[in-house]
């Protein structure tokens, strides 16, 4: 029997778990108290401090403790699975990492935690990586494009649906709707095309998706944003914020039927999905066993129905609502620790640019 530690951080919280083998026995969403200016050094300390504290008073103890699951961050290009944490990984996550996420403290406040004792694990991290070669290339040499998803979720739910199926290898397209949106082409297990979840693919709640390049550069020569504003303007406060100053879809959809404006706005978001799932599947080249809806989106029906109205024609469609990050990561530290699987080695190689 095994106890693991899972942690999946947010920017100014931790969602934490103990799992006995694969049955989630703890659960817990932490809010840290961190002052404004701290220390990468301060910031770990005080998010460990409070995990201690917090399994401690739910009558758990660290010395039962079998391995430790984090959530991996935006580390270099690497394939998918479940890798060993170790200095090289725990520094690139702090000081190399190519944009600044929450999930990029995992993997350091795990192993501090872990004191060198307990085995620390990331699985499918956000820069998973497993690329056609022709996905890479985005029509300017120097830009290449590059894979940012929701790794860790998609391959969750591409399991069950190889379980529900009864398949040891599934091809699907796979659409992640959350706040950003990942919608990519998984053939025998590798998500293998995939939207940059940052800022490619249909707009969503808060992210404005591609593009025009034009016009995009008039705005970022305009004078109108500093850098940061306008990073933020396109992966913050773009989508259904930018066009009805609400991100909440269960909000908006309660006035889909009186508000033509909303209803334009959401309608061209699910046509936006559509085309980019359509898309996919041709690129699957008929070879597709489903399609997988997961994410936040996908617990409205009336979401999921429009979709299927558009997608249905090309292959059967599953559902999961909601996102499995704490279940597929204890899964894949219980996977390595029960023998089933080997864990794979980080490399500090391969740098994003």
């Amino acid at each position: 029997m095994f106890f693991i530690l899972v942690i999946n951080p947010g920017s100014t919280s931790s969602k934490i778990a103990i799992f006995r083998n694969k049955e989630k026995i703890f659960e817990e969403n932490l809010i840290h108290k961190v002052s404004e200016g701290s220390s990468i050094e301060e910031i770990i300390d005080i998010r460990k401090k409070d995990i201690l504290e917090c399994i401690e008073k739910n009558g758990f103890s660290l010395d039962k403790i079998d391995g430790i699951a984090c959530r991996g961050g935006i580390l270099c290009p690497m394939e998918g699975g479940t890798y060993s944490v170790n200095d090289e990984l725990v520094y690139y996550s702090l000081n190399k990492s190519i944009i600044n996420h929450p999930s990029n403290f995992a993997a350091p406040v795990g192993f501090s935690i872990s004191n060198g004792k307990i085995p620390v694990f990331i699985t499918d991290p956000i820069s998973t990586d497993e690329f056609w070669e022709y996905s890479r290339l985005s029509g300017l040499p120097e830009i290449p494009r590059i894979s940012l998803l929701h790794a860790l979720n998609m391959k969750a739910v591409a399991k069950k649906t190889n379980e529900k199926l009864g398949k040891v290898h599934g091809n699907y397209v796979i659409a992640h709707l959350g706040g950003g949106f990942s919608i990519g082409l998984m053939v025998d297990d590798k998500i293998v095309d995939v939207n940059n979840a940052m800022d490619e693919g249909p707009f969503s709640p808060n992210r404005t998706g591609t593009l025009p390049v034009l016009d995009l550069a008039k705005k970022a020569f305009s004078g109108e944003f500093n850098k940061t504003d306008f990073k933020r303007r396109y992966t913050k406060f773009g989508g259904l914020l930018a066009y009805t100053g609400n991100d909440n879809v269960k909000e908006l959809l309660q006035e889909y039927d009186e508000d033509p404006e909303i209803k334009l706005v959401i309608d061209a978001m699910i046509y936006q999905i559509a085309k980019e799932i359509g898309g996919m599947c041709t690129v699957g080249s008929g070879k597709i066993d489903g399609i997988i809806l997961t994410g936040g989106l996908a617990k409205s029906d009336f979401i999921v129905n429009e979709i299927k109205k558009y997608v249905n024609k090309f292959g059967k469609l599953f559902v999961y609502p909601g996102e499995m990050e704490m279940e597929a990561l204890a899964l894949g530290t219980f996977r390595v620790l029960n023998g089933e699987e080997k864990a794979k080695s980080f490399v500090m190689e391969g740098e994003m640019k």
